[in-house]
């Protein structure tokens, strides 16, 4: 489905009032705040009408009309389209009447004459909630669906795990609403590029605009994403647009959410819950027409334990939340991802595309990759761009894996913090033939009994491992 271009929300409001400029006032209520995909009807008979040709996302109902009255139309519509939240509107303060409605399964109630202080929230409110039951529908159509919808959309991203699938068909399912999305996962694993598929396959006509908010102080962030006018402050020569309205009808990707400073995260939090924002040394707020996406490579939940991060702005972040795995938990795709960086390579060495040995894969998936994806290309990039031979092997990455444990061993002798638990629960410590025994034994495991690339594993030469074997000293 092609989304309508510039409408928002994406299917209409429906105003229902007898009296025509109480449907003028609700619609430029709604316009001051984005909404400009309205249907007004000041007639009830058609309202029926209305509902059946058109998918209606909110609608406003009033409550005393003559022919058909709102509660009349209520009651049929509860029935009929239960997915549409009603908010009922009167002119008459009568309590009995606003808990009947709500009985009945109106969304909300307010009261004539409406401020845009209790009205906008309350649509705000609405919609999200639509959006939500939408969003569920189309997550359980695609659990039963084993690839995405859309796949050339996640093109950019080269895969056959099927965790990874699975985000996939997570990201279209919630793509259509407008609640924000947290993406988190280690450095490199490609949280941006996850971030750039959900918005092309969502169709908003708006840009995607990225900004990594790690080391903006709050001035510089509200700069950023708020812009400014003329003579905000010293300097401020012309007018400035922020990322907020540069994204606008788009979707705003946050990168590194985690380190943004308690002072920003207010006012980011502001922005969330009333879906505006005001230009530094400006009194008119702006609507913020955009789909939050963030990123973090950081534990939020720990930060919000140790007081760095703002509990609610956390929950408030993570309404739908994607975790990518690392690339050590996808050892099914280091093979393609290693064919994919050797041809990108390759093309831009103007080389030959070398081959390689299922030794060289076997290698690869012993490797930790502290870095993922980005970690294994650089890789890929240093052994194609030295062109030592047309054939790579484990051979061909040595320098770069012994290079990468000896700056590990030269930083600290201390043992890993994984280590140290599991020897102090220990009685008796093995010997140093004993441990080194159990760590040969285990590197060849993992490699398949391929001694070159447990060698490497292990850090010492083949030459080294293989003496060892030979003399039984382990």
């Amino acid at each position: 489905m092609t989304r309508k271009k510039g409408k928002v929300p994406y299917s209409p409001i429906l105003i229902v009032d007898d009296e025509i400029h109480a449907v003028k006032s609700f619609e430029l209520a709604l316009r001051s705040d984005g909404f400009n995909n309205i249907v007004p009807c000041s007639d009830s008979p058609k309202v029926y009408e209305i509902l059946q040709s058109t998918e209606i996302e909110l609608m406003l109902l009033d409550v005393l009309m003559p022919d058909l009255s709102g509660e009349e139309i209520l009651s049929r519509a509860v029935m009929e389209f239960p997915q549409i939240p009603v908010i009922m509107v009167t002119g008459v303060n009568d309590v009995e009447t606003a808990v009947r409605c709500m009985q009945k399964g109106a969304f909300d109630y307010v009261l004539k004459p409406v401020e845009k202080e209790r009205l906008l929230p309350s649509v705000r409110r609405g919609i999200e909630v639509r959006q939500l039951k939408r969003e569920n529908a189309k997550l359980a159509r695609h659990l039963f669906s084993e690839s995405p919808e859309h796949p050339e959309e996640f093109s950019k991203i080269v895969t056959r795990n099927r965790k990874m699938r699975a985000i996939f068909k997570y990201c279209e399912a919630i793509a259509a609403g407008s609640h924000p999305v947290l993406i988190t996962g280690e450095s490199g694993v490609g949280k941006e590029l996850i971030a750039e598929a959900l918005h092309r396959v969502s169709e908003r006509e708006g840009d995607f605009v990225a900004v990594n908010v790690a080391g903006l102080d709050d001035s510089m962030f509200s700069d950023t994403l708020f812009g400014h006018v003329k003579g905000a402050f010293t300097g401020a020569a012309s007018v400035r647009r922020g990322q907020i309205e540069m994204a606008v009808g788009g979707s705003l990707f946050l990168d590194e959410i985690g380190d943004l400073s308690l002072a920003s995260q207010v006012k980011l939090l502001r922005l969330l819950d009333k879906h505006e924002y005001f230009p530094l040394g400006s009194d008119v707020a702006k609507p913020a027409n955009v789909r939050f996406l963030f990123a973090t490579h950081r534990d939020l939940s720990k930060s919000v334990q140790e007081g760095r991060f703002r509990e609610d702005l956390f929950y408030r972040l993570r309404t739908h939340s994607i975790h990518i795995p690392p690339l050590r938990e996808r050892l099914d795709d280091i093979p393609v991802l290693l064919e994919h960086f050797i041809n990108e390579s390759a093309g831009e060495f103007n080389r030959e595309t070398p081959t390689y040995n299922q030794g060289l894969v076997e290698f690869l998936q012993t490797c930790h990759f502290q870095g993922n994806v980005r970690e294994l290309k650089a890789m890929v990039v240093d052994a194609v761009g030295r062109g030592n031979s047309k054939i790579l092997s484990a051979k061909s990455f040595e320098r770069v894996t012994h290079e990468d444990r000896e700056s590990k061993v030269s930083s600290s002798f201390a043992l890993s913090s994984s280590v140290k638990p599991w020897l102090a629960q220990l009685e008796q410590l093995p010997t140093i033939k004993e441990t080194t025994a159990a760590l040969i034994q285990e590197a060849l495991n993992r490699a398949k009994n391929n001694q070159r690339v447990a060698a490497l594993t292990l850090g010492i030469t083949p030459q080294a491992l293989n003496q060892r074997l030979k003399k039984q000293i382990w």
